[in-house]
């Protein structure tokens, strides 16, 4: 009996065994799979973006803050010519006028000297020409000498001398003979500052302006540039320009002027920037984004700025050369302009690069 008994337990321990030694088998057989790498899924797949590594050549791309200014060369500083008193003001500050639209007028004493000067001007014409007239006839009759003549001559001259500068006295001043000075727009523009209330009282010498208009369909910025960077900047470069107000929005222009002298207090020479405005989107006092644009003559890879990814104090990209292979590769960027990055290393031209969900699939990889 108690060998009976010794029989059955080697038997199950023979069966534990092999159960063991099977178990262990089939997880030695399942392990490789459970190992395999990442692998592009099909419904990705289908709106991933491949992007090709190509040769271009190099733009050099530097950025600095600016603030958008008026033009000054298409910008008007209206001053009284008469002393008076102002009333019927028709503007005010941000509205649109156009050339030769009236904005105020002036009741003046002036106007009114300038109005009896031209009466009295005509007046004496009149008189001027009737004693020609006279003396011519007496003449034909004999009596009178050509001396009389010449002299009625020489007054009627005088007279009409007068008065032609009479009239272009009264028309410098508003050509108005009812005794008012009319402030009329020189330009179409914009009301970018006004001094003036109606029964304000101002002088003829007066150093203030009463109205200032700017066509603002031509606008300046005035950018900041740091001594380090000077030699990188010209006259004529192509400039990007973007405002806060407008962030999906690049107004391009050129840098005009280059003022060539540096600022004392925060060591930074002015750059003038031209840009067209049509629109009138960009207003005065914008801060604005500048990059000014220089065309190199080298060649570098030229890749799409959505391909590239920052990590760990480290710029990579995606290399792609199936679903199943997508290799992490670090590259050495040179310089980046709006959607195009320039890189110097780490890539070959004719390399495919993962161009869209970039960020998802390298932090797929990288778990």
């Amino acid at each position: 009996m108690l060998q009976l008994v010794k029989l059955k337990i080697k038997g199950s321990i023979a069966a534990l065994t092999i159960i063991v030694m099977y178990t262990a088998c089939n997880t030695e057989n399942k392990a490789p799979e459970e190992r395999t790498g990442y692998v592009i899924p099909d419904s990705l797949m289908k709106t991933l973006v491949i992007d090709t590594v190509k040769t271009s050549q190099l733009v050099d791309a530097l950025t600095f803050t600016g603030t958008v200014d008026f033009n000054q060369d298409n910008q008007v500083n209206i001053f009284p010519l008469v002393s008076g008193i102002i009333s019927d003001v028709k503007v005010q500050a941000g509205d649109f006028v156009q050339k030769g639209q009236v904005l105020a007028r002036i009741r003046s004493s002036e106007m009114a000297g300038y109005s009896n000067n031209l009466v009295v001007a005509e007046t004496n014409l009149t008189s001027a020409k009737k004693q020609l007239d006279a003396q011519t006839d007496l003449f034909k009759s004999g009596l009178s000498s050509q001396l009389d003549v010449t002299a009625a001559q020489t007054n009627y001259d005088q007279a009409v001398a007068q008065l032609e500068m009479v009239k272009r006295v009264l028309k410098i001043n508003g050509d108005n003979i009812q005794g008012d000075y009319i402030v009329k727009a020189p330009i179409s523009g914009f009301i970018v500052q006004k001094n003036i209330t109606n029964n304000t009282s101002i002088r003829a010498d007066n150093s203030n302006n009463i109205f200032t208009i700017s066509d603002l369909k031509n606008v300046w910025v005035q950018a900041n540039v740091y001594e380090s960077n000077i030699s990188r900047v010209h006259a004529g470069s192509q400039v990007n320009v973007t405002t806060l107000s407008y962030p999906g929005r690049v107004f391009k222009g050129h840098v005009d002027k280059i003022m060539n002298v540096l600022d004392p207090n925060n060591k930074v020479m002015k750059m003038r920037v031209v840009l067209s405005n049509d629109d009138y989107a960009l207003k005065p006092q914008m801060f604005a984004s500048v990059t000014v644009i220089n065309q190199e003559k080298d060649q570098a890879m030229c890749i799409s700025s959505r391909s590239v990814i920052f990590d760990h104090s480290q710029y990579y990209v995606l290399l792609y050369n199936s679903k199943n292979d997508v290799r992490i590769t670090p590259v050495q960027i040179l310089s980046a302009l709006g959607d195009k990055t320039y890189i110097s290393s780490g890539i070959q031209p004719g390399d495919k690069l993962i161009g869209s969900q970039a960020i998802l699939i390298y932090d797929a990889l990288n778990n």
